[in-house]
């Protein structure tokens, strides 16, 4: 009778220690909610460096670092074109050393932002982060930004100076940069740290630039990116969506 009833009690503190694990494991189950951010560029922030897509599918691709630490954060929708559709329902926008934009591209981009969304573009004059492929590869990144139509539609031109060597923008923390460009104003937008960072106040939305991509370099990434990554989006989409503050007026 008494080993009946300490194998009663044994069963019975087991099923109770089931129960509170799954108590707790319960909220861990349900997906988090991540808002959603859109991806484009030539940098492989997403897909990583890979030579098809059958390389996705190998493993044979070279991820980005910067995915998972986006990815804690937002639920990524990487995008092929900016156009209406493609932006409906985005709020934030990560451009990394995009391709040039078309026409109705451009247009897209512009009315999106106005209407209230946060675009954080990384436009470097001179790529020097390394790729596994030659020069000339169309899978390649972009070695020169190609965005002065709507660079110039916010008020901002992209200047090179080949004498910069190396260094480190200061502002708000580090930000490592690697021969960057340097943005002047002709409108509203501000500028900071000589000229590597730009802020635009763009009808309900904003765009913060950095003139610069070595912080999202792949292959042998500077110490401080990640943390100069966290800044950069925390700077750009961290307070509160402008469709989010308009909605509330």
């Amino acid at each position: 009778m008494r080993a009946r009833r300490s194998l009663d009690a044994a069963l019975a503190a087991a099923l109770l220690i089931l129960a509170s694990g799954c108590r707790d494991a319960a909220p861990a189950a349900l997906p988090e909610q991540r808002p959603a951010l859109g991806l484009m560029g030539t940098i492989p922030l997403y897909w990583g460096e890979e030579a098809g897509f059958g390389s996705s599918l190998s493993g044979n691709a070279t991820p980005h670092w910067a995915r998972a630490q986006l990815e804690s954060r937002y639920t990524l929708h990487p995008l092929d074109t900016l156009s209406d559709s493609s932006l409906a329902g985005l709020d934030f926008l990560l451009l990394a050393q995009p391709r040039a934009l078309s026409g109705p591209e451009n247009v897209a981009l512009d009315a999106w932002v106005r209407a209230g969304g946060r675009l954080l573009l990384f436009a470097d004059p001179l790529l020097t982060g390394d790729s596994r492929f030659p020069i000339g590869d169309r899978r390649r990144p972009q070695g020169a930004i190609l965005l002065s139509p709507i660079l110039g539609h916010w008020g901002l031109r992209l200047e090179f100076d080949d004498t910069q060597s190396e260094g480190v923008a200061l502002e708000g923390g580090r930000i490592p940069v690697n021969l960057p460009g340097r943005f002047v104003s002709e409108g509203d937008c501000t500028v900071d740290s000589d000229g590597v960072l730009a802020r635009c106040a763009i009808g309900q939305g904003r765009v913060l630039a950095l003139a610069d991509s070595a912080p999202l370099d792949l292959y042998a990434p500077h110490p401080e990116a990640a943390a100069a990554l966290d800044w950069l989006l925390a700077e750009s989409f961290g307070s509160g969506t402008a469709r989010e503050k308009a909605a509330t007026r």
